[in-house]
């Protein structure tokens, strides 16, 4: 459990770095997509590091969702009052609704899913052997 959060911490760091380097090296529609997708990919490596024993497909539902729900709650304009004073809120929450946003949301659960269960069965294996060696 505690490699599991480990590597998810570790995750959660390379995942802000890349979406750091993408800002930097692009522009445009491809680094706010990549972004969108990074943000999806942090939130299931969160959710990983709160709870190390969550199956893939349960930490990518939770990302998705809350990604989709950021979203939505951007239709309420709170979010952008809120980023209007505060950079880290501006981050998190975004500013305003933009639909194909979702699908990129959707893209990033599907990366997050397919590399937290590439990983999963050796740090299972990890625990079982540690439990009972």
């Amino acid at each position: 459990m505690i490699r599991t959060r480990v590597a998810a911490g570790a995750a959660a760091l390379l995942t802000v770095a890349a979406g750091l380097g993408i800002r930097s090296a692009a522009s445009g529609v491809v680094a706010k997509y990549a972004g969108d997708a990074l943000y999806t990919v942090l939130v299931l490596t969160l959710v990983v590091l709160l709870a190390p024993r969550v199956r893939p497909a349960v930490a990518a539902g939770i990302a998705l969702g809350f990604s989709v729900a950021v979203e939505f709650f951007q239709l309420t304009g709170v979010p952008a009052e809120l980023a209007a004073r505060s950079a880290l809120a501006r981050l998190v929450l975004g500013t305003s609704f933009n639909a194909p946003d979702l699908l990129w949301y959707a893209i990033g659960a599907v990366v997050g899913w397919a590399v937290h269960r590439a990983v999963r069965p050796r740090a299972d294996a990890d625990q079982s052997l540690a439990t009972t060696g």
